[in-house]
């Protein structure tokens, strides 16, 4: 099993969010993203909310880079078993791997808060203001978890079991600082824990293997 962060698609021009460059690092008209990315604020000033969204975390033209094709020729090979994932870009599943788990949700998923309607990223980015349904003019949610929401539970159990069942678990491009995302690691159990990321993670006391560096050029470089 794979377990992803923010790291993993930043060679896909997505930027991550606790580094120097990250989408933490700057402020929107004052107010921090974890501000503007809360279940209140969606709630409390949702044109806001919105705006930021539109401008900061919709990627549709980002494409998966090497580390992302690596594990799908990774699966193909019959190696891996599937993927966890707190990235909400839908690359994994765009690079054509067919278990994952995106525990934070997926920006390519959206629906009426009225009607349950389904909508791809694009209405959202075509839209001005708050985006409405067209069948009932319903207001359209992103399925995407919010600070102050409950990640999926079956999403969660099930990316805990298969954590569980795993032989070797790969952790990539992750700080490890995101509850409950970063507990899951406690369920494994196998014999080898590898982890590749930039910065040191929590992880690394407890690894088989450690890699500090760039996730894409560190996999794609390895042999299948």
């Amino acid at each position: 099993m794979v377990f992803t962060g923010a790291g993993f698609s930043t060679a896909s021009g997505i930027p991550d969010f606790r580094s120097g460059e990250g989408l933490y690092a700057e402020e929107w008209e004052g107010m921090s993203p974890e501000m503007l990315l809360s279940r209140s604020f969606f709630y409390l000033h949702p044109e806001r909310f919105f705006e930021f969204y539109r401008a900061r975390m919709l990627h549709p033209e980002a494409q998966p880079n090497a580390g992302h094709r690596w594990l799908y020729d990774l699966e193909r090979a019959g190696r891996l078993r599937g993927i966890v994932t707190q990235n909400i870009d839908g690359l994994h599943k765009r690079a054509g791997n067919r278990l994952v788990y995106e525990v934070h949700g997926s920006i390519w998923e959206n629906y009426c808060m009225d009607c349950n309607a389904f909508y791809g990223p694009q209405k959202l980015l075509e839209s001005r203001g708050i985006p409405r349904c067209e069948r009932c003019g319903g207001v359209i949610k992103p399925w995407v978890v919010l600070y102050g929401e409950a990640p999926d539970k079956y999403t969660c159990m099930g990316a805990c079991r298969e954590i569980s069942n795993c032989d070797v678990l790969i952790v990539a491009g992750t700080s490890l600082s995101v509850e409950p995302a970063a507990s899951f690691l406690a369920y494994f159990h196998g014999r080898d824990l590898v982890v590749v990321n930039r910065e040191p993670t929590p992880a690394d006391a407890r690894a088989t293997l450690v890699v500090h560096g760039d996730v894409a050029e560190t996999l794609s470089a390895v042999q299948i």
